[in-house]
């Protein structure tokens, strides 16, 4: 009995010591309403947040295939968002949030010689740190889930490193922060990114 599920297993496992490896940059482009609304009517008259804000992101990302055509993977991104803006006078108001997002991923692939193509997407935790200064700096925390979808390209380059390319388009839902009972901030988002890096394929 070992000895069959051990050679049910070995393609599996043979292929799951095969990993791709990417890491790199890109910008995103985020529309929050409630957080947005929440800036522009309380501090930002003079310095309005528009529907969609850029935030810059890291991430790397680790994927196993599980056969020729699907592959699975877990992403660690950060996405990193920051404002500031002249308030009563002569002080300056300003607000800053890192966002951290885990995912488990699925892609469909397709791939030839010096390149392969992944389709697909995921879903995982999300976790904010939030920085509020108006006289004095709080930072505030919260978390909730997200989702994505994602197409990719990886370009030989030599040997085994390859040139990333990915888009992406997130949603993603934290829970409320609560500031007051009144000024509560809401940072559900969604939003669209490219990304640039390289890929390291066993």
């Amino acid at each position: 009995m070992k000895k069959l599920l051990i050679l049910l297993l070995f393609p599996l496992i043979s292929n799951f010591a095969q990993p791709d490896f990417s890491a790199g940059m890109g910008i995103s482009f985020v529309s929050a309403p409630d957080f947005r609304d929440y800036i522009n009517y309380n501090f930002g008259q003079g310095n309005q947040l528009a529907t969609f804000n850029s935030v810059v992101e890291f991430f790397g990302e680790v994927d196993f295939p599980v056969n020729e055509q699907w592959d699975v993977g877990f992403e660690y991104a950060i996405n990193i968002f920051s404002y500031n803006t002249p308030i009563f006078g002569t002080g300056i108001y300003e607000i800053s949030y890192n966002q951290h997002m885990p995912s488990a991923l699925l892609y469909y692939v397709i791939k030839g010689e010096g390149y392969k193509i992944k389709l697909g997407g995921g879903a995982g935790y999300r976790y904010i740190s939030l920085d509020e200064k108006i006289v004095q700096k709080a930072n505030y925390t919260t978390s909730g889930f997200g989702m994505l979808l994602r197409a990719q390209g990886l370009t030989l380059l030599s040997g085994n490193l390859y040139a990333y390319i990915g888009g992406d388009m997130r949603l993603d839902f934290p829970s409320e922060i609560v500031r007051n009972q009144t000024d509560n901030i809401k940072l559900n988002s969604l939003a669209f990114g490219v990304k640039l890096g390289v890929s390291y394929l066993f």
